[in-house]
């Protein structure tokens, strides 16, 4: 293949990737402050480099092929890492150096944020963007720099710094435990089981290391986020098995509490990760120290 074919001008594909998003030219046009016509020339400039279409038109509507959804796949993650670099470097010539740091939602709520303001006193030439991100991913393909995620190692490919480990305890509601009280692992059978979406298993695994039969149990409702189940629970919605961390707000507050200490073993913690081509980078260091300075695992 022609090499000028692998690499079509910027313009080019800012044009395809705004049609893409919008399935218009008249969209793509007003967000790229360009004409529609001007939008239009790009990609069939595109598609004539490419040999390829890319659209199917059909009068002023337009639908992406089944080629030019896998281009658009495959192109969106490097122009969001190339305008996060670009926006990186305009912020380092201001003298702020920036980090894409993906984390878990209620981590990053719960356990991040309170701490942030301290490292922005500390650090005020680094910019930390947080990205919501849950379960596996690439951190490279994501347009990260690091991430904050929680499971057991090895992490493959990947630098990781234990931060925490994950200790699963039962929460309810005084309320829930005042109609309902429990005072042995059976009388957990009482009482509705909120569960985590990424943590289906947990309340079998539960059960079964009480050797209690499966049977027993009063599944509830599934909450992709963790700080929707721990609300649930709060309101005295049914009891939850969650990570003792994510929940130390409510448990010195007296909004929950732990009935019985038979929680669940976790193999699992949190971690910092990061790619090792990433470890020299000055924001990351910073980042890292810090946050490895005020969580440091129990030895």
């Amino acid at each position: 293949m022609n090499i000028h074919r692998l690499t079509p001008s910027m313009s080019m594909l800012l044009a395809f990737d705004a049609a893409a998003r919008h399935l218009s030219f008249t969209r793509a046009a007003h967000e790229l402050s360009l004409t529609q016509s001007a939008v239009s020339r790009q990609i069939q400039a595109l598609e004539q480099l490419l040999e390829v279409e890319l659209f199917e038109r059909e009068g002023r509507h337009i639908w992406l092929t089944e080629v030019g959804a896998m281009y658009a796949q495959d192109i969106a993650p490097a122009l969001a890492r190339i305008s996060g670099a670009s926006a990186r470097v305009g912020a380092f010539r201001k003298g702020v150096s920036s980090l894409n740091l993906a984390v878990l939602p209620t981590f990053g709520e719960r356990r991040l944020m309170p701490a942030l303001a301290a490292f922005y006193r500390q650090h005020p030439g680094v910019m930390l963007h947080l990205h919501t991100r849950i379960g596996e991913y690439d951190i490279t393909e994501s347009g990260m720099d690091a991430a904050i995620n929680v499971g057991v190692e090895p992490w493959p490919g990947l630098i990781a710094h234990p931060l925490e480990q994950e200790r699963m305890v039962v929460v309810a509601s005084p309320q829930a435990l005042a109609q309902r009280p429990i005072h042995q692992p059976a009388d957990v059978a009482d009482h509705l089981l909120l569960q985590i979406a990424v943590r289906s298993e947990a309340w079998h695994q539960w059960f079964t290391a009480r050797g209690l039969p499966l049977g027993y149990m009063r599944l509830g409702p599934h909450f992709e986020f963790s700080t929707h189940m721990i609300q649930a629970a709060t309101a005295g919605i049914g009891i939850a098995l969650v990570a003792h961390c994510l929940v130390e707000e409510e448990l010195r507050d007296g909004r929950l509490v732990i009935p019985l200490y038979a929680g669940l073993d976790s193999r699992r913690s949190y971690y910092l990760l990061y790619p090792p081509e990433k470890e020299g980078f000055p924001p990351l260091a910073t980042f890292r120290d810090w946050l490895l300075d005020h969580h440091s695992p129990a030895p």
